[in-house]
């Protein structure tokens, strides 16, 4: 299992990495622009409309495909598949149809700032990209099908020739002024990732068949599955839905700067903390099925100071240098001064709620493991109703970075709730035994932080912005950790000691 976790880390840097590297090329290109937004507009309204169904389905495949295959085997779980896939063509088809009618009140939900040309241009864009959902129905299903018989390596890696062919396309579309290849890139990109999954699906053993059986009670079984988590995902769907319409509405680039933010801080988030706990979950999982109350409460006071470990630095690298890393990264081509000033607005904010985002993944993972899935929904959705309400409040003061700090707070107000509702169920949770590590985190992030941002001025008269940028965050690094090293932080020196032995034994 530790191997497989490290595999998919791997992978999912890589991922990260080629789709980084396509908003890069969007920054490059077209900066933060009308054309930027209704790209991203259009890619992401199948997202948010169908995505939560798919992320709904393909969550709850899994454990029905293992029941079907144990007692009728193999090929009534590939029909089964075949039979999902169908019903959800269907049912697909219809919410096409329907959006293609209502395009141009679709665009608006999502974008009230759209108006004239963008709207219009908008409303191609999206009908075009609308048809990209029939391949992500069955590219989340194939790869389901596909993690079941342990085949992490495809589904993890097919967003890099999707973000290949996009990269492509904003280059093409930029030097040529075809903006018809920009608009029909989503879906040929869909299409390459929908081929290979398919190929590698037909490698162990799946083959399309013509079964079409909606009142089958695995169906049935399927959505009652999946509705808790398609209500879930909606929540921060809807948060989603929310920050970039008002996104459109306060600023030309609004939503682009936003994306670019956020991509720098999800990255992070979804590389290293869910990599984390992944690794900790089954631990919390197997003592809650034991009913290790004890144990469980400790593995995940552990989890909570592995992830503060890595969160609390970076927190305090973005806060510091926002400006300076956005510059590094977007600060070239067409992203101008208007784009730096934005992105760098959303990216100071979205950083402060890094750390509510990132204890969130673990406190919802032990209600998990509880087999409680109702609280983490019903807390959600008031975190929902917090970043909404803040969004309107905000956002006439500091623009989109009033969006970026709704959102942080928000974040930061849904852990409070999932710890008084733990408390509830659990009792105490030990969390002041927490603070004596927290606060040596916090040190040895600040003085390494103030070090970093002393030697950047310093630095930066003479070799430039960029050099003195990477000089102050690489010292920041080595600083940071050999504090953490010093200061023997419970559970970061075991740690460290363990990373330590493996370097010895391979130098030996």
């Amino acid at each position: 299992m530790k191997k497989a976790v490290i595999l998919l880390m791997v992978l999912t840097i890589v991922s990260k990495v080629s789709g980084f590297l396509r908003d890069l090329t969007l920054a490059y290109f077209y900066g933060a622009s009308e054309i930027s937004d209704v790209f991203l507009l259009a890619i992401s309204i199948p997202t948010i409309v169908f995505g939560v169904i798919a992320a709904g389905i393909s969550t709850g495949y899994i454990p029905l495909y293992s029941r079907i295959e144990n007692k009728l085997g193999e090929q009534a779980g590939i029909e089964y598949t075949n039979n999902l896939i169908n019903v959800l063509m269907v049912l697909t088809t219809v919410l096409v149809a329907l959006a293609l009618i209502f395009t141009e009140y679709l665009v608006k939900i999502f974008a009230i700032g759209f108006e004239g040309e963008t709207l219009a241009l908008a409303v191609m864009f999206t009908r075009f990209s609308i048809f990209g959902v029939y391949f992500t129905i069955i590219i989340r299903i194939l790869s389901a099908y596909l993690n079941y018989k342990k085949v992490f390596a495809v589904p993890s890696l097919i967003g890099i020739p999707m973000n290949l062919v996009l990269i492509a396309a904003i280059a093409i579309s930029s030097r040529t002024e075809w903006i018809y290849v920009l608009a029909m890139a989503n879906v040929v990109a869909l299409f390459i990732q929908f081929i290979i999954i398919v190929v590698a699906a037909y490698r162990y053993a799946f083959r399309f068949q013509a079964v079409f059986q909606p009142k089958d009670r695995h169906i049935k079984e399927m959505a009652a599955l999946a509705f808790p988590v398609i209500l879930g995902s909606s929540v921060s769907q809807i948060n989603r839905l929310v920050d970039r319409s008002l996104a459109s509405w306060i600023s030309v680039g609004g939503i682009s700067s936003l994306n670019y933010a956020n991509t720098m801080n999800t990255a992070f988030l979804g590389i290293f903390v869910s990599s984390f706990v992944t690794v900790f979950y089954p631990d919390i999982s197997r003592k809650a099925a034991k009913g290790d109350m004890d144990g469980l409460k400790y593995t995940m006071n552990q989890t909570i100071i592995g992830v503060l470990l890595l969160i609390i630095p970076v927190t305090a690298g973005a806060l510091v240098f926002a400006e300076p890393i956005v510059r590094f990264l977007f600060g070239r081509g067409a992203f101008d001064e208007t784009a730096v000033t934005l992105t760098t607005s959303a990216f100071f904010f979205y950083s402060i709620g890094l750390i509510g985002t990132g204890v969130n993944l673990i406190l919802t993972r032990v209600f998990y493991a509880l087999q409680d899935t109702k609280s983490p929904m019903i807390n959600s959705a008031i975190g929902m109703g917090i970043n909404v309400g803040l969004n309107f409040a905000l956002a006439p003061l500091l623009g989109i970075g009033g969006l970026a700090l709704a959102t942080s707070i928000s974040a930061l107000i849904t852990v409070i709730l999932l710890t008084q509702g733990l408390r509830r169920k659990l009792g105490r949770l030990n969390l002041t035994k927490l603070v004596p590590s927290t606060l040596k985190i916090v040190m040895a992030a600040g003085g390494s932080t103030l070090i970093g941002l002393m030697l950047y001025g310093a630095a930066e008269g003479v070799f430039g912005m960029n050099i003195s940028l990477v000089i102050a965050l690489s010292v920041m690094v080595l600083l940071y950790f050999s504090a953490v090293y010093l200061l023997k932080i419970e559970g970061a020196d075991i740690f460290i000691k363990s990373i330590m032995r493996r370097f010895k034994r391979k130098r030996n």
